[in-house]
C-alpha cells in the first residue's frame, strides 16, 4: 500500500505532463513516506505515454475512453492511505499537495476540494461560459443538497481510503466531479476546502471539455442525483405540480358549471383531471417507497463503511 499516491488521468497531454509529473515529485519529496505517481492514458495518440515514463511517472492503460472510465481503473487498482487526484494540464498548483496529505491523514478528512473559484480562476480562465457553467453548478448543488463546497468542477482533490473504495463509480465523462461531490455529501463524508491557485493552460494545450454537451450532460446528473437522494422531495413536488394543474382545469372548467347547471358539460375534461389526481397519488407513493429503500440503502452503506476500514487496517499491517 502506498502512503500517497497521485493519480493523473491524462488524454493528449504531451505539452505539459513531463512538467506535472516532475513537479509532483519535487513537491512531495520531504513528505517522508511512500509517494507512487501514477499516470493513466485514456487512448492519447501523442508522446504523453513517453513523456510520463522519461519523467519518473508509473504509466497504466484505460481505453475506455472518458475521464469517469480513468477514474474508475484507478480506484479499483490502486490502495493507497492517501490519493490526491490531479489533472495534466499543469492548471494546477503541486506544491499545495503535501498539504491535501496531511489533512487527509492527520484530519481524518474524507475529500480535500481544490477550490480554484475563490482565488484566479475567473481571470485566468479565458471561457466566459465555463466560468457562468461552474458557477450554476455550483449554486445548484449547495442549493439542493444544503451543501457549502466552494469549486463543484475542480478536478484536484484528495481522497482518503474510505472514499475511494466505497465510491461507485458510474459516471462516464467529465460529470464525474459533480457525482463525487454529492455522494460525499450524501453520505456525510468529511469534507474541506482547500484554496488553490489556478493558472490557465499553456499556449498549445487544449481543454477536452465541450462546454456545451459537458455542460448539459453535468446539469442532467445533478437532476438525476437530486432523484436518486431525495425520492420524498422530487416526488412529492411532481405530485403537488399534477395536483396543482388539476384544480387549475378542474374548478373553472367542471366545477363551477356543475355548480350553476346541475350539470358535467365537459366530460373529458373530468377524466383528463381525474387521471392527473391519480398520477398525483402513485407519485407520492413513488417517493415514500424510494425513500424507504434509501433509508436501507444508508444503513447498509454504514457496514460496508466498517468492512473497508477492515480491510484497510489488514492491509495497513501487512
Amino acid at each position: 500500500m502506498d502512503d500517497l499516491a497521485i493519480l493523473i488521468p491524462c488524454y493528449n497531454e504531451e505539452i505539459t505532463i513531463g512538467k506535472v509529473v516532475r513537479d509532483c515529485i519535487n513537491d512531495t519529496k520531504d513528505l517522508h513516506c511512500k509517494v507512487n505517481i501514477y499516470v493513466y492514458d485514456n487512448n492519447s495518440n501523442d508522446n504523453t505515454v513517453e513523456e510520463a515514463l522519461k519523467n519518473g511517472a508509473t504509466v497504466r492503460h484505460e481505453y475506455q475512453q472518458g475521464k469517469g472510465n480513468v477514474i474508475r481503473r484507478m480506484f479499483r487498482e490502486i490502495d493507497a492511505k492517501c490519493y490526491v487526484l490531479i489533472d495534466g494540464d499543469d492548471t494546477y498548483p503541486t506544491e499545495d499537495i503535501p498539504k491535501m496529505y496531511e489533512m487527509v491523514i492527520n484530519k481524518n478528512v474524507d475529500m480535500v476540494v481544490g477550490d480554484r473559484l475563490s482565488s484566479s480562476y475567473f481571470e485566468e480562465n479565458k471561457r466566459p461560459f465555463h466560468n457562468l457553467g461552474n458557477r450554476l453548478v455550483r449554486g445548484s448543488i449547495n442549493t439542493l443538497f444544503k451543501s457549502n463546497i466552494r469549486d463543484i468542477m475542480t478536478g484536484y482533490r484528495a481522497f482518503s481510503y474510505q472514499f475511494v473504495k466505497a465510491y461507485p463509480v458510474l459516471s462516464k465523462g467529465f460529470e464525474i466531479e459533480t457525482d463525487m461531490s454529492i455522494f460525499a455529501i450524501e453520505n456525510n463524508m468529511a469534507i474541506s476546502n482547500m484554496i488553490i491557485n489556478y493558472r490557465d493552460r499553456p499556449e498549445g494545450s487544449q481543454s477536452k471539455l465541450n462546454t456545451y454537451s459537458d455542460g448539459f450532460r453535468v446539469l442532467r446528473r445533478i437532476f438525476n442525483l437530486y432523484r436518486d437522494y431525495h425520492p420524498m422531495r422530487f416526488f412529492t413536488i411532481i405530485s403537488a405540480l399534477l395536483f396543482i394543474i388539476a384544480g387549475i382545469v378542474f374548478v373553472p372548467e367542471v366545477l363551477i358549471p356543475y355548480l350553476k347547471t346541475g350539470l358535467v358539460e365537459k366530460m373529458p375534461t373530468l377524466v383528463v383531471c381525474i387521471f392527473l389526481g391519480i398520477a398525483g397519488i402513485v407519485s407520492w407513493y413513488s417517493g415514500l417507497v424510494l425513500d424507504s429503500v434509501l433509508q436501507k440503502e444508508k444503513r447498509e452503506f454504514e457496514f460496508r463503511l466498517q468492512l473497508i476500514r477492515e480491510k484497510f487496517n489488514e492491509n495497513h499491517i501487512n
